[in-house]
């Protein structure tokens, strides 16, 4: 994996994953969403530094990585057997897991299947879907949001080239209409240096969540949601919580799906309010 001489990895299942570190004390780990690397939590290495050894990781196949998409190892599976290795690796005891999207997805797997290595569990908007154990009984207001079909109209474009073409629809579609447009050049960067991630994400066949899994999540936890994000990650917020043992749930207020980036002030008090609560 090409990377500058000062960037640290950390060998994992025959893969060297790259992350930044901050700080000192308990660790805690934050997982990256699609499209996304270790630098989607610029805004909280600060803030989640100053009161612990905090590690975002890049997943397989992110940036720095300049991956063309070839390959069936960009998968759920992978990215939670890495992560689950990683945090084995530190050998420094359970951490605290904060991931987000997919990240999300991810953290939840790794607690469910390796309750060990897991002290607390931050989960923001999950990407997946519910299976009928925990689907709310209530209909949805609006139609759920099908990132299946967007994903794979998005790697095709990408696959030709066209980069902001592709990546443009899906960022509005679960931003919000204009959310291309509204973000920073930088954010937009990181989004291109991902996209063809897109290629190996779309062939990968996600498990819904379960009721059994929720409940075999032992770690408290925290679900986060953004004000203003799309009701499909509400309901899958619904799920969870009429499952898992010990639960919170917050909203980040004036906040879409990447509530960290949308409204970091708000993001930080009420992860590390959770984190700190003994």
């Amino acid at each position: 994996m090409p990377a500058s001489s000062s960037m640290p990895t950390l060998s994992v299942n025959g893969y060297d994953m790259a992350f930044v570190e901050r700080g000192t004390g308990a660790p805690l780990i934050l997982v990256h969403g699609t499209l996304g690397d270790y630098r989607n939590w610029a805004g909280q290495m600060a803030p989640f530094g100053a009161r612990y050894r905090t590690i975002a990781l890049s997943l397989r196949h992110c940036w720095p990585e300049r991956w063309d998409g070839d390959g069936d190892d960009f998968t759920v599976e992978q990215h939670t057997e890495d992560v689950a290795a990683f945090i084995a690796a530190l050998d420094a005891g359970p951490v605290s897991l904060l991931g987000h999207s997919r990240g999300g997805y991810i953290a939840f797997r790794v607690a469910q299947s390796r309750p060990d290595l897991v002290r607390k569990l931050v989960l923001v908007e999950p990407g997946g879907a519910l299976d009928a154990s925990l689907e709310p009984p209530k209909s949805p207001k609006s139609p759920p949001l099908a990132l299946g079909p967007l994903y794979a109209a998005a790697a095709e474009r990408i696959r030709r080239g066209e980069i902001d073409e592709g990546l443009a629809p899906t960022v509005d579609a679960i931003f919000g209409p204009g959310g291309w447009a509204k973000l920073s050049e930088e954010a937009r960067q990181r989004k291109r240096d991902n996209a063809r991630t897109l290629i190996g994400q779309i062939k990968e066949k996600r498990a819904p969540f379960t009721r059994a899994d929720a409940k075999a999540v032992r770690a408290p936890t925290l679900l986060v949601a953004g004000e203003r994000s799309p009701e499909t990650f509400h309901r899958i917020l619904d799920g969870l919580q009429s499952a898992l043992k010990d639960v919170r749930r917050v909203v980040i207020p004036g906040a879409s799906h990447g509530s960290n980036i949308d409204n970091p002030k708000a993001f930080a008090r009420e992860a590390l309010a959770f984190l700190e609560d003994r």
